[in-house]
C-alpha cells in the first residue's frame, strides 16, 4: 500500500516542514488541494448536500503546481500530485504546462489530479459557464495528452481551437499520470476511460464500497490505480482491509492539528512503514 500526505486543512505555515518529512520518512506522495479563487458572494459557495457556506473568502489560495515545484527542490523521492487541480478553467496550454515543468524540475515525480469542480463562483468570476464544466475538462485532458506526447499538435474541438503548436519540453515520466477526482457518474466515467486512475473525497471502509462498485462496472483492463483518502485511518492493522478492496493508495492524515503533524506523521510512519 502507497501512503500519501494531504497538505490540505494544515496552516500553510507547515507545509514546507511537512512535506520535508514525509520525503525522509518514506511516504510515497504528497497532495496539494487547490482554487482559483473565491468570491465574496457566498450564494454559490454551498457545497452540493450542504446547508452553509463551504469556503471563506479570507483562505489563502496558492498556485499548486508552482508550490509544488518549490516543493520539488525540498525533496528527493515523495511524488507530488494535486488533490485536486482544476484543469479546465484555464486554458490546456497552461495546465499542460504547470505539469510538464513540475515533472521536469521534480525530476518525474508528478502526478495530476484533476476535478470538474464544485464551486460555481470561481468559474462565474473566471467567465466560464459552470455547466459546461464536465465536457470541457474531458477535452482539456485529451489535449493535454497530446501536447505531453506528441511532436506537433492542432486541434479543432468544442471549446478549443489552435493550429498546430509545439510543446516543449516533454515531461520527464512517458505517460505522465492522471487522476480524476470525484464521485458523480461522469467523473466516475472520466476516470475510467480518459484516467490512469481515480482519487477519491474522504471515505470509510464503510461508505468506499459503493463508488468502488460503481467505477469497477466501467473500467476496462488497462492499468489502472485507486487513491482514497483515508483520514479516520484507525492504524496499521486497517491497511490490509484497504487493500483488500482494490486501494492502491491511502492519503493518510494522523494529526488533529497542524502544530503536531509533524509529530504525528512521525510516529505513524514508525508504526506503519
Amino acid at each position: 500500500m502507497k501512503l500519501g500526505v494531504p497538505l490540505g486543512l494544515l496552516h500553510p505555515a507547515v507545509w514546507r516542514d511537512v512535506a520535508v518529512a514525509a520525503d525522509e520518512l518514506g511516504y510515497e506522495s504528497l497532495w496539494m488541494p487547490e482554487h482559483l479563487v473565491f468570491a465574496t458572494d457566498l450564494s454559490l459557495a454551498v457545497y452540493p448536500g450542504g446547508d452553509a457556506p463551504a469556503i471563506s473568502p479570507a483562505t489563502p489560495l496558492f498556485d499548486a503546481p508552482a508550490f509544488l515545484c518549490w516543493l520539488a527542490g525540498l525533496t528527493s523521492r515523495v511524488k507530488l500530485g494535486t488533490a485536486v487541480h482544476l484543469f479546465a478553467l484555464r486554458h490546456p496550454f497552461v495546465s499542460a504546462r504547470a505539469f510538464a515543468t513540475l515533472d521536469a524540475v521534480s525530476g518525474g515525480r508528478a502526478v495530476c489530479g484533476v476535478g470538474a469542480g464544485w464551486y460555481e463562483g470561481e468559474w462565474v468570476a473566471a467567465g466560464l459557464d459552470f455547466a459546461t464544466r464536465g465536457p470541457r475538462l474531458d477535452e482539456a485532458l485529451q489535449v493535454a495528452r497530446r501536447l505531453w506526447t506528441e511532436p506537433a499538435v492542432a486541434h479543432e474541438g468544442r471549446f478549443y481551437r489552435f493550429p498546430e503548436v509545439a510543446f516543449e519540453p516533454k515531461p520527464v515520466q512517458p505517460h505522465l499520470p492522471i487522476l480524476a477526482g470525484g464521485e458523480s457518474a461522469a467523473a466516475l466515467r472520466r476516470a475510467a476511460t480518459l484516467c490512469d486512475g481515480w482519487i477519491s473525497m474522504p471515505h470509510t471502509l464503510d461508505t468506499i464500497r459503493s463508488p468502488l462498485d460503481r467505477l469497477a462496472a466501467l473500467r476496462d483492463d488497462r492499468p489502472f490505480s485507486v487513491t482514497v483518502h483515508a483520514y479516520d485511518l484507525s492504524g496499521p492493522g486497517e491497511i490490509d482491509r484497504w487493500a483488500a478492496l482494490g486501494v492502491d493508495r491511502l492519503i493518510v492524515r494522523p494529526w488533529r492539528n497542524s502544530r503536531e503533524a509533524v509529530p504525528r506523521l512521525t510516529a505513524f510512519a514508525r508504526a506503519v512503514l
